[in-house]
């Protein structure tokens, strides 16, 4: 217990030691269980020493390397490795396309491209004891590619303390070792925070490298899980699978992250959990549910919103109210939100203009979040003023969207705004004006194949589900489009 309080308040920890320091404190406890792949804490440790060694014979210190593998736990592991190695991670999600993923290794500047941990088994490799550069928790970690207002993914820069953050306190857990069910993209922040913070807790994941319903359902009840991690769509995903028919009745606590849950879903999974084992008697009472808030500016949540496990105190309808962590401030300014933590980025990599814009001169992070004070030191979000599309827990921004649509020639100006969705919560649609000539005129008679042409270098989730073709894209005074005026151009199936 005592190396657990010493790992649970190290300021000074890094991504560079935390698996060798994980591994001498958890020992043989299993790390995770990835479909088969199962790993314990000591041989994640070795793991990420030896992939340290291949990437430090590749590498100067400081050098981005991205990690554009398979989603899953090797992906976390091969992040610490290159922190081990003296080099900064720069994790992709693979579902983006090659000009997407081309992009951020341009960006970035990479000077290796991991596309495989095999590489690394292959390659040759150098023994690093200790590492190579001593970095220090306030020294760039990571960079995390997040779309935003330019139309292109720019890069988060996110030190160790910012990443390592409020999750130390983990390893201060005494109770029995659960087991937490996971399938988040490890690429995204939330999964590499959840990734990270169930590691220094100790406890064992049982993971997913894609999100499967039944899948997940399966794992709940064979684990008997008393965790699992998700975001809203998976939540819908997981109710319409059947969950309310399945036994999962072991799970004391749900999260949910990257997206607003409905309260009144959150209250259907609260009440299939349970609160505690009675002797006799077996589960009763009902699980806790928690929201995460946070971007990957913040390295992740930073506020949450709870569901009490009590029948009808559960919020109901309203604002979303948020509750400040630890280290963690708050303030409103002109009705935005702005906060300020060891987890706020230091500004996105080789943008200054982007990171004055995010960034207040005494460094508070404007959230793009409208919010208004509520009671006893909460914030209640009012929703956003960025123009950001949340897809089943992705932030896809629609100037990208927007940019990437305008580069067909048929396409003169794209515009594109949120539509309701029953799985994903939200999904774009956009509205074209085409270019003139005979290319357009044959494009306006088959929207679906002008769609495919033009959405074809975007990640599958950042797709438009529907286009329609406009004269002229109404406009405000100043010549900004009015997007409110666009939506009616897309009616629901109620409508």
């Amino acid at each position: 217990m005592l190396a657990r309080a010493r790992l649970a308040f190290d300021r000074e920890l890094t991504l560079g030691v935390l698996a060798g320091r994980l591994g001498a404190v958890y020992g043989q406890r299993t790390i995770v269980d990835e479909e088969g792949w199962v790993v314990s804490f000591r041989e994640a440790a070795d793991l990420v020493e030896r992939w340290s060694g291949a990437i430090e014979a590749q590498v100067e210190p400081g050098a981005r390397v991205v990690l554009a593998v398979p989603n899953g736990y090797r992906q976390l592991l091969a992040t610490l490795a290159v922190a081990r190695a003296g080099g900064v991670a720069v994790p992709v999600n693979v579902q983006m396309r090659k000009a997407e993923i081309d992009h951020v290794v341009d960006d970035a500047g990479a000077t290796l491209v991991v596309h495989d941990t095999a590489e690394l088994d292959r390659a040759r490799r150098r023994t690093l004891t200790p590492p190579p550069a001593v970095a220090g928790p306030d020294d760039l970690a990571a960079l995390f590619y997040t779309s935003g207002t330019t139309g292109r993914p720019k890069g988060v820069q996110l030190s160790h303390r910012a990443l390592i953050g409020a999750s130390r306190l983990g390893a201060l857990n005494v109770l029995p070792v659960p087991t937490a069910v996971s399938a988040l993209p490890i690429a995204h922040i939330m999964g590499f925070s959840a990734g990270l913070g169930f590691a220094i807790a100790g406890v064992p994941v049982a993971a997913l490298r894609r999100f499967d319903a039944s899948a997940v359902l399966d794992l709940i009840e064979q684990r008997r899980a008393r965790v699992f991690i998700g975001v809203p769509a998976m939540y819908r995903l997981l109710m319409e699978d059947g969950a309310a028919e399945r036994d999962l009745r072991s799970v004391r606590l749900w999260l949910s992250g990257a997206d607003v849950m409905p309260p009144e879903l959150a209250e259907e999974f609260q009440a299939m959990g349970s609160s505690v084992d009675l002797p006799g008697i077996g589960p009763v009472g009902r699980a806790a549910f928690v929201e995460g808030y946070g971007l990957a500016e913040s390295a992740g949540a930073v506020a949450m919103k709870a569901h009490v496990p009590f029948p009808g105190l559960a919020a109901r309808g309203g604002d979303a109210v948020g509750v400040p962590l630890p280290g963690v401030r708050f303030r409103i300014r002109d009705g935005e939100l702005e906060l300020k933590a060891p987890g706020v980025t230091s500004g996105y990599w080789g943008d200054a203009a982007a990171s004055a814009a995010a960034l207040t001169d005494d460094g508070w992070l404007r959230t793009g979040d409208r919010a208004a004070p509520g009671l006893f030191g909460t914030v209640r979000f009012q929703g956003r003023s960025k123009d950001v599309i949340k897809v089943g827990g992705y932030s896809v921004y629609a100037v990208e969207v927007e940019a990437t649509l305008a580069r067909h020639p048929a396409i003169a100006e794209a515009a594109v705004v949120a539509l309701p969705d029953a799985r994903l919560g939200e999904v774009p649609a956009a509205a074209v004006r085409l270019a003139p000539g005979a290319k357009a005129a044959r494009a306006a008679r088959d929207p679906e194949k002008l769609l495919a042409a033009a959405a074809a270098d975007l990640a599958p989730y950042k797709r438009p589900r529907r286009l329609v073709v406009v004269d002229e894209l109404p406009r405000t005074g100043s010549g900004k489009v009015q997007k409110d005026r666009l939506r009616p151009l897309f009616p629901t199936p109620d409508d």
